[in-house]
């Protein structure tokens, strides 16, 4: 991966050639929860073109377009294929803002000012990711009048081991090491490595005075075994040693043998009864067979689940807003209020529903989101409601989109008259009830309940309803 570059300007509209060509660019995101690789294909093209695809992202803490990395240049070709992969990292409570910028490449200058500026697009890896089959098409835009072709993100999952295994084993006729008893015996697991090295992984309890041990099973990740590795060869192995445990820590060694993980993989078997020996016993003593045997019991694979897991599978976040009306917020007249509204920037309850509300919104198909109030009088009786629709509609309480709802609560702001006192329950209820009628059982639903707390801040209240994934 390229070092990071100071960012560049936009192209302006006089620097941009028009070459009257449509581009299509197909980026293929490969996701885990850390990294990202990007592949890049344009095809077809009307023109011979040298296309590059330079990849922009924007830091948290300012709107400050910053370039990320550069595809190869392809030479002088009508279906380019850019083999250059960018990492990028995943965070799913972020919004992570993405802009890709393609250029017709004229000289070996590395100035993006000196190339032809073919269209640009904009999105978030969120919106990639959480779009149907993780795939999001976008018009390639920055020509005016000027059709630039389509940009196709598509986002999978870096093919990474995330298995874990859960194994047991015992021990039977150990060596007897304690002279006024029998033996203390655990094992200690060692993991092979590339220059023929041991680094230690696992450590079992130990067993007290018994020369037939029964060691608790054990979870431990692939990764820490073989590195993913099932056919590692004959000297890279999986070592284990057996000990017999002394108070002071001069663990007496009892012997030790290898294997490999395709071989433990087995299961219970007679492949994995494996001879305990000590070298120094089998070089003195001709008649040394082993020190005792240890057999695998049991031997259970299982696939770590990620949230990428989750959406790839069909899970559907259902966004709800509640949000505090009560009078303890103060008068939305004076700027002291959580609710003033200032004609300069968002109070504290329109920067928390914006700040949440993009990120989730990015993992909802249809992006329409129940938007509630408590704690209010309301029109035109001063009845006092700690459910209402901030839309005026009981009957259909959904807004469009996170700016829907930000409309809709400006307008509530300016017909309720905030109250009290604080009762959230009903809104509670209210996701609860919505939950139940969800026929996916891969529906889960978010209740972002803005209120103040002790330090008059929004905070928020989340409640997980309809849990039925296995």
């Amino acid at each position: 991966m390229s070092p990071s570059l100071a960012p560049l300007p936009s192209p302006s509209p006089t620097d941009m050639r028009t070459p009257g060509i449509t581009v299509m660019v197909l980026i293929i995101l490969l996701i885990s929860p850390l990294t990202v690789h990007i592949i890049l294909l344009i095809s077809p093209l009307t023109v011979h073109i040298m296309p590059l695809c330079v990849l922009y992202t924007q830091g948290i803490g300012n709107k400050e377009w910053r370039e990320f990395g550069r595809t190869e240049v392809i030479d002088n070709t009508l279906n380019p294929e850019f083999v250059r992969k960018f990492i990028l990292d995943y965070f799913f409570e972020e919004r992570q803002n993405l802009r890709f910028d393609l250029y017709d490449v004229d000289s070996k200058s590395a100035n993006l000012s000196k190339h032809d500026f073919l269209g640009q697009a904009f999105c978030t890896l969120g919106e990639v990711v959480g779009s149907l089959g993780s795939r999001m098409e976008k018009p390639l835009v920055g020509i005016p009048g000027k059709k630039c072709g389509t940009i196709i993100c598509k986002a999978e999952e870096l093919g990474n081991c995330r298995e874990s295994v859960m194994m047991q084993f015992c021990g039977n006729k150990l060596d007897k090491k304690d002279f006024f008893g029998k033996s203390d015996p655990f094992l200690v697991f060692y993991r092979s490595n590339e220059d023929g090295t041991f680094t230690i992984c696992h450590k079992t309890e130990v067993v007290k005075n018994t020369l037939n041990p029964v060691w608790q099973a054990f979870k431990i990740p692939v990764r820490a075994l073989c590195n993913g590795d099932y056919d590692r060869s004959v000297c890279l192995t999986i070592k284990i040693e057996c000990y017999d445990w002394d108070r002071d820590g001069s663990h007496d060694f009892i012997g030790e043998f290898s294997t490999s993980y395709r071989e433990l993989s087995r299961g219970q078997s007679q492949f994995n009864v494996y001879e305990v020996v000590n070298p120094k016993k089998k070089g003195k003593k001709k008649k040394y067979l082993n020190s005792g045997t240890v057999t695998l019991l049991s031997f259970l694979v299982d696939i770590e689940v990620t949230f990428l897991d989750y959406i790839k599978g069909g899970t559907q976040i259902n966004f709800t807003v509640a949000i505090d009306f009560t009078a303890s917020n103060g008068n939305p007249a004076q700027p002291t209020s959580l609710h003033y509204m200032s004609p300069y920037q968002m109070n504290a309850y329109a920067m928390a529903l914006k700040a949440v509300g993009e990120i989730i919104q990015d993992y909802d198909s249809d992006k329409m989101f129940p938007a509630l109030g408590f704690g209010a009088k309301l029109p035109p009786d001063g009845r006092v409601s700690h459910e209402f629709a901030l839309n005026g509609n009981p009957q259909n309480p959904y807004c469009t989109g996170i700016d829907g709802v930000m409309e809709a609560y400006y307008q509530s702001l300016k017909s309720v008259c905030l109250y009290g006192p604080t009762n959230f329950s009903p809104v509670i209820n209210h996701v609860a009830r919505e939950s139940e009628n969800q026929r996916n059982p891969l529906s889960r639903s978010v209740l972002r309940n803005t209120m103040e707390s002790c330090v008059r801040t929004p905070f928020f209240l989340v409640v997980v309803a309809n849990c039925q994934i296995k």
